[in-house]
């Protein structure tokens, strides 16, 4: 503390101010000259010289920021407080502290002014950080607002609970809904049927969670499309309660369909991928059209149209259809003639797509098969697209699609999708087609030597030959049947190895050279299989073969007999009238194709009358993984139960009754003995 009495003033005795931690400083006079500072004002304000003007002790800085002051109270009377007075020092811009000053005139003996300031620098940083972050969050709210309302089509506020409060008016002009329909929970009124509870119940969830949402709806537009919108919304917070929402909906129909293409394009490659034949491919990838693209489709199979005679009909074959629930749909297969200048006719030859949008229920009937006409009757389709499909140059298939009214019907953007389909395809459908056309080939090379068997007084004949799903259609088996001019009945049944055309065509060989050596030499049954491998060694030695060759011929009035010789072919089966059949297996010789030049031997059986004979390939017994004596007293058993039915009747039911892998195919032939 300065000596106040070197300086004349001991009017006061300011000691008792010391030691407080409040600055506290007086002035005199009204130059405001330094008259006592406590030690507190010394460090925190300064230390200026007693009896110097405040003005001179702290630059005239003091003097502009607060020389007013000073004189007011002074003149005044009237006390003045500053709560956040900046103190600066004289080389800096910026204040160093912030004080809490009050100012009063002080009346003891020559007038003054008292000065009593608290530091309040800490209190007014903290108070300072708090306002700037209140404001940097104002700020970036604002900033994510003005974000949101440039980047979106429609902005939405919403309160807390999730009910919509604000709107931009984009969500109005774009669905038709006025603010009132809007608001709320309205906003869900316009929303695609399917989409609507869904997206309520996650818009719920996602309140109750207080976290971000995202969502993918249909919305339906004012001129009543459905187009689809991705929702974003996001929780403003105050520290940590929500007070409302703000949300954007931006229209993302295209880069959703360019995800659906895409999504389409790769499960139609994987379908077609798990396929092997024509009709299995195309009904997967009718199931991948509808209901994504299509609410129904058929798929009709076309005959190789530039083989086709001039004027003639089209035969398309129907072989694959689908549709979306709510209708039933055509039945996968069955066939239709066309006229050549009907309106299929000419639209398959353009080989362009074709379509038409029609009132619901009503499709033009001179475009379409009649079955798929009925169909979209039925359906009250509104629009359908007749597509030929393409292959390696070729038409090889008409595709019908078709929306019913709850869609837009079908317009340029599907055409083209679809045809992306079936050109991504392309490669399996053109190993599909070649695998079927040889299929068609083979059949018609197969059943051209399958002989009807001959009616005969005394005897019956029936054969059935089924293909393998799992091969090419067609194998080496067949079966024949002829009478001899010594009036004997032949019985043939044979396999080449193999399940495709090579073995199709090597069977058609090895049957007609048998004919000829039986025609030939009216000898034994072990005789001409002898010949006819001894000949299969010079024709073709690379081809194998097993066969039963057997005369049947009447030994006298009403006794018939069974010569057979075997080569590496399950034994023929006999089963007299009410009685268990049994295997004839007296003879078993190798196969034809076997190195060995051996003699081949025979047996001869009594037909009884009523008896039935069976003869029959190893696809209708054999089976992965069995044992073959198990898998023949199957057909032994199941033979013996249907012999009391017609011989036409026996075929068909021991095919159904006998378990079939689908991996061979099964070839027999029966006779029948007169009562």
């Amino acid at each position: 503390m300065h000596d106040a009495g070197s300086r004349g003033m001991e009017w006061l005795a300011l000691e008792a101010f010391g030691p407080t931690p409040v600055a506290v400083a007086l002035t005199a006079g009204p130059d405001h000259r330094v008259a006592y500072t406590n030690l507190a004002f010394r460090t925190h304000v300064g230390d200026p010289p007693l009896g110097l003007p405040i003005a001179d002790a702290f630059s005239d800085r003091v003097q502009r920021d607060y020389g007013g002051l000073l004189d007011h109270v002074l003149a005044t009377g009237e006390p003045v407080t500053l709560v956040e007075a900046p103190v600066r020092t004289a080389s800096s811009a910026d204040p160093d502290r912030f004080l809490s000053i009050s100012l009063s005139r002080f009346t003891h003996g020559r007038p003054g002014v008292l000065i009593i300031a608290v530091d309040v620098t800490e209190q007014v940083a903290a108070a300072r950080r708090a306002d700037r972050a209140t404001k940097e969050q104002e700020r970036t709210r604002r900033r994510f607002e003005s974000l949101v309302w440039l980047s979106a089509q429609i902005v939405w506020v919403a309160d807390p609970s999730g009910h919509v409060t604000e709107s931009s008016g984009v969500w109005e002009e774009v669905t038709g809904q006025s603010w009132e329909e809007y608001r709320g929970d309205g906003w869900s009124d316009v929303l695609h049927p399917d989409d609507r509870a869904p997206a309520l119940r996650s818009w719920r969830e996602t309140c109750g969670r207080a976290r971000p949402w995202h969502y993918t709806y249909r919305v339906r537009r004012r001129d009543g499309e459905y187009r689809h919108y991705d929702v974003h919304a996001a929780p403003v917070f105050e520290g940590d309660v929500v007070v409302e929402w703000v949300g954007t909906c931006t229209d993302v129909e295209e880069q959703w369909q360019q995800r659906q293409r895409r999504e389409l394009l790769d499960r139609a490659a994987a379908a077609a991928g798990e396929q092997t034949d024509l009709a299995g491919m195309f009904a997967a990838l009718a199931d991948v059209l509808v209901p994504d693209l299509a609410d129904g489709c058929g798929v009709h199979l076309l005959p190789d149209l530039v083989d086709r005679p001039a004027g003639a009909p089209i035969v398309a074959h129907r072989i694959a259809t689908a549709s979306r629930g709510g209708v039933r749909r055509q039945p996968p297969v069955g066939a239709e003639r066309f006229a050549p200048d009907s309106g299929f006719a000419r639209a398959i030859k353009a080989r362009r797509p074709l379509r038409r949008t029609f009132p619901p229920g009503r499709p033009p009937e001179d475009l379409l098969p009649r079955t798929t006409v009925a169909w979209l009757k039925r359906a009250e389709a509104t629009s359908v697209v007749l597509m030929p499909v393409i292959v390696d140059g070729t038409v090889a298939a008409a595709v019908t699609a078709a929306r019913r009214g709850d869609r837009a019907p079908l317009g340029p953007a599907d055409i083209a999708l679809m045809q992306q389909v079936f050109n991504h395809t392309h490669d399996a459908l053109s190993s599909a087609v070649q695998h079927h056309r040889t299929q068609q080939l083979a059949l018609a090379l197969q059943h051209s030597l399958l002989a009807d068997p001959p009616e005969l007084a005394d005897l019956r004949l029936a054969a059935r030959y089924l293909a393998s799903p799992a091969a090419a259609g067609v194998g080496g088996d067949w079966y024949d049947s002829f009478v001899l001019p010594d009036g004997a009945t032949v019985m043939v049944i044979g396999d080449v190895v193999g399940h495709d055309l090579a073995a199709a065509v090597e069977m058609s060989r090895l049957r007609n050279m048998l004919r000829v050596l039986t025609a030939d030499r009216l000898t034994p049954p072990c005789e001409i299989l002898r010949r006819l491998n001894a000949a299969m060694e010079t024709v073709d030695p690379d081809a194998t073969a097993t066969c039963v060759l057997s005369r049947v011929e009447e030994a006298a009035p009403g006794r018939w007999q069974f010569t057979y010789a075997v080569a590496g072919h399950p034994p023929p089966l006999l089963i007299p009238p009410g009685g268990d059949g049994r295997f004839l297996d007296e003879v078993a010789d190798p196969l034809l194709g076997s190195p060995l030049d051996q003699p081949y031997s025979s047996a001869t059986e009594p037909l009884p009358p009523g008896s039935t004979l069976l003869l029959y390939t190893d696809g209708l017994v054999e089976h992965p993984g069995e044992d073959l004596d198990a898998s023949l007293d199957r057909l032994r058993l199941h033979a013996s139960a249907l012999a009391s039915r017609p011989l036409e009747d026996f075929c068909d039911a021991l095919l159904d009754a006998m378990p079939s892998t689908g991996t061979d195919d099964i070839a027999l032939i029966a006779l029948r003995v007169a009562s």
